[in-house]
């Protein structure tokens, strides 16, 4: 009994292990561009716009995939799933870094549809291996998430002016996904397609008429929405208000880094809280006073950086923990991930386009971050409903 009692709690570590290793690919490998778009832009000499949509693409592979991943786990299992997501990150990386215009393309949309996956399936298998434990996990990938993202952001500039140029410093961001397949790997025979087997087709329809569902998901979407505007464009916002681009990167990585810092303590407040509510308000505030704060007093970015960080990453957190929080099942879980995060990235690859451009109409980044701060407000409305302490209904199993 002792041994099988050791041999469950190894298989644990390693599972929370391999879960949090994931975690470092899925933001760093997408992330870690926007301190090397200038870089790109005169390599290829790419448009304001073209440059745009470099952080867009992965987002649209996001949308379009992400309610794609839970049915395709139900097939192979949640294991071989995330295996191949790291496999696709993987290729994506390399193609990506190749120095040829059309594979930066491809292998970017190739590294949008690994990270989708992964972003739809890490929740759903909290949900099933961790059940009691949904806030604490939740807050602990996304510290992890935070803090490779922040690493590899801070990293880029100073990769590429020591040698190893743009596509060389992004292929450095290869071994978060390496790493990850590694911890797979030897997990892959025993994935559990069954543990999110169920009526899909009824699960999916109770969540696109569940009023909870739909909270949730614009929660979880306008928080992408906002984060993906400041994260793709803050060099060059700060960069217009005078700062080097190195300068800019470091404080690029700083706003990475501050994400993380929600994961260290928001688990263990989220368990002393009766709902989520107020917390979900207070947060997504943050990120409309700091988008305020860049435009009206540049001057205080180091602040504003920390504070919008700080908040757009406890949003997150708190985004991703609900999906396990109201949905009433581990395939539930994995299906409202998929609806929330496939709507929320279909907002957010509007976002830096959409900004890009209308800073290219007067050249001023005003209006742009006046947009995010009203984002951000309606954010705050939308977490004050998704924090009710309720689950969705569950989809009754057929007789």
């Amino acid at each position: 009994m002792h041994n099988v009692n050791s041999t469950n709690t190894r298989e644990r570590w390693l599972m929370l292990l391999a879960i949090l290793t994931t975690a470092t690919a899925l933001r760093s490998t997408f992330t870690g561009v926007a301190p090397l778009l200038d870089d790109i832009r005169g390599a290829f000499a790419l448009s304001t716009a073209q440059t745009g949509l470099l952080t867009t693409l992965p987002l649209l592979a996001f949308a379009v995939i992400a309610p794609l991943a839970a049915g395709f786990a139900r097939r192979v299992g949640m294991e071989r799933s995330l295996f191949a997501a790291m496999v696709l990150i993987s290729l994506g990386i390399a193609l990506r870094s190749s120095g040829f215009e059309a594979l930066l393309w491809l292998g970017t949309l190739i590294i949008g549809c690994g990270i989708a996956f992964g972003n739809v399936l890490l929740p759903g298998l909290i949900k099933r291996d961790f059940p009691g434990h949904v806030a604490r996990l939740t807050g602990a990938y996304s510290l992890t998430m935070g803090i490779a993202a922040a690493v590899g952001s801070a990293l880029m500039v100073p990769l590429a002016a020591f040698g190893f140029g743009w596509h060389g410093a992004l292929l450095v961001l290869a071994i978060f996904p390496l790493l990850a397949l590694l911890l797979w790997l030897p997990r892959i025979r025993h994935s559990q397609s069954a543990a999110l087997s169920g009526n899909a087709v009824s699960h999916g329809r109770k969540l696109w008429r569940s009023l909870l569902a739909w909270q949730v998901t614009l929660f979880l979407g306008l928080n992408s929405l906002v984060y993906y505007v400041v994260i793709g464009w803050l060099p060059a916002i700060l960069v217009s208000h005078g700062m080097s681009a190195a300068q800019a990167g470091s404080l690029h990585g700083l706003m990475q880094l501050a994400t993380a810092i929600p994961g260290l303590f928001i688990g263990l407040l989220l368990a002393r809280l009766p709902d989520q509510r107020v917390i979900a308000a207070l947060v997504a505030l943050l990120c409309a006073a700091s988008a305020l704060g860049l435009w009206l007093a540049p001057g205080l970015a180091l602040l504003w950086v920390i504070v919008f960080g700080f908040g757009s990453g406890a949003t997150m957190i708190l985004g991703l923990t609900f999906i396990g929080l109201r949905a009433s099942s581990a395939h539930q879980a994995a299906a409202l991930s998929g609806m929330a995060q496939s709507i929320g990235y279909l907002l957010a690859a509007c976002g830096p386009p959409l900004m890009g451009k209308v800073h290219d109409m007067n050249n001023d980044w005003g209006l742009p971050l006046l947009s995010v701060a009203l984002i951000s407000l309606v954010m705050a409305w939308a977490g004050a409903c998704a924090g009710r302490d309720r689950e969705i209904e569950p989809v009754a199993r057929p007789a």
